[in-house]
């Protein structure tokens, strides 16, 4: 079956994010493999979510380190250790965050130097740690709150979907 992701609306954001989740669902149902689905969700969600220069996964490899896995943008840092950068204090506290300015955070890890605002989720599975998607974007500010929470269901739309019993 071939997917074709439809145009949807920009203007109310809830609107926007419940749309995308439901193309999601009908993007990755009825397949089970975490790779494929990660390379299918981070391609969605470059395409229709505006003002992005990365979107992709990040797979938690050890207790101590992150390894990338499929994304959409430049060529990207391999490993990261848990609790560096924005994707590993995630990861470490446990919580999506939100950085309106990544050069005002500490330890931020500039895989892209244009890349101003940041945006990670979690991806749990029955309260486990499987790794986090990460969102940048070229534009101070870009991600708000109502972002956050849609970006967490989509992330929790792909744990689902792709069936974690173990690692990716």
């Amino acid at each position: 079956m071939i997917f074709q992701a439809a145009a949807i609306r920009l203007d109310d954001k809830s609107e926007f994010y419940r749309d995308l989740a439901g193309q999601l669902w009908a993007l990755l149902d009825g397949e089970t493999d975490a790779i494929s689905n990660a390379a299918n969700t981070s391609a969605l969600i470059f395409q229709m979510v505006p003002d992005l220069n990365w979107a992709g996964f990040y797979f938690l490899r050890s207790e101590r380190e992150l390894v990338v896995g499929p994304f959409q943008g430049k060529p990207a840092c391999v490993r990261i250790a848990v609790g560096r950068g924005v994707c590993g204090s995630a990861v470490e506290q446990r919580r999506s965050i939100l950085v309106e300015d990544v050069h005002a955070f500490p330890g931020h890890i500039a895989c892209d130097e244009a890349s101003r605002s940041e945006l990670v989720v979690l991806l749990l599975r029955d309260g486990r740690v499987l790794g986090v998607l990460d969102l940048d974007s070229t534009i101070a500010g870009r991600f708000d709150r109502e972002d956050q929470a849609g970006m967490e269901a989509l992330a929790a739309i792909y744990v689902d979907a792709s069936g974690w019993q173990g690692r990716a």
